[in-house]
């Protein structure tokens, strides 16, 4: 008798749930505050394609990855449909958003598309854990936010102030996170490089607020980073979850404060 081929069970949860758990912040954080100063059916849609979008890129990355290898796994065309299941549903959220926006939208996504191509790229060569990537992802998911405020008619300068705002968060705490990962591997690390990320954050959103796209409460939500940071580092290093839940609440302070000071 011949012997039949084995087949290989490919465990779905690894190809169809995103194993980075920095990237639901950043996702659902451009969402909530979108929703929270500008709600409509078009801010709706944007959210759903948003989230379809996070969705994607994990199995996206592992196709693009055997793609570039030239080899097919087992797992390469559960990942290819997955990835085009997901961009379906985004698709279709986009396509509720220019139904029913109330002026264009889609200006901050297209200006992001050169960020996202960038965290692709260093997705498709296993790379996506550099600092480049996970900066310029975390930044262009900050678009969304701009996007939904002027699909909902918010002023373009003040839904710009929302993208600010998110792309300071994100490259403060990103610098933040690193730095304490970094210290609980036990590896040496200089604290200026994550002190300076956020100096720079905190005066990129002063210029904001000064020019009337942020809101103070925003400039002050971001500040806190600061001294929560000094009194971290002071401390003994926490396991990488505890820096993901921090940061995780510390973007929904982040939100809520820009909300309520849009709203002021």
């Amino acid at each position: 008798m011949t012997a039949q081929p084995k087949t290989v069970q490919v465990p779905l949860k690894t190809v169809a749930l995103p194993n980075e758990h920095g990237g639901w912040g950043f996702t659902l954080e451009p969402i909530l505050l979108g929703w929270l100063v500008a709600p409509s059916w078009a801010g709706l849609g944007l959210g759903v394609f948003a989230l379809a979008a996070f969705f994607t890129r994990h199995p996206l990355k592992l196709w693009l990855a055997d793609v570039r290898k030239g080899k097919r796994f087992p797992r390469t065309p559960v990942a290819g449909r997955f990835a085009l299941a997901y961009g379906s549903v985004g698709g279709l959220g986009l396509l509720l958003a220019f139904v029913r926006a109330e002026g264009p939208f889609y200006w901050p996504l297209l200006a992001a598309l050169p960020l996202i191509a960038v965290q692709l790229w260093f997705d498709a060569h296993n790379k996506s854990r550099n600092l480049l990537p996970e900066l310029a992802g975390a930044i262009a998911m900050g678009s969304v936010a701009t996007g939904i405020g002027l699909a909902g008619g918010l002023e373009p300068s003040v839904a710009l102030g929302l993208w600010l705002t998110l792309a300071a968060r994100a490259y403060a705490a990103i610098h933040y996170a690193r730095t304490q990962v970094m210290r609980a591997r036990g590896l040496a690390v200089s604290f200026r490089t994550a002190y300076l990320a956020e100096v720079v954050a905190v005066g990129a959103l002063l210029l904001g607020a000064l020019a009337g796209w942020v809101p103070w409460l925003g400039v002050l939500a971001v500040g806190l980073l600061l001294p929560f940071s000094a009194y971290t580092f002071a401390r003994p290093p926490v396991p990488a979850r505890v820096v993901g839940w921090s940061q995780m609440a510390f973007g929904l302070l982040v939100v809520t404060l820009t909300a309520l000071g849009m709203r002021a």
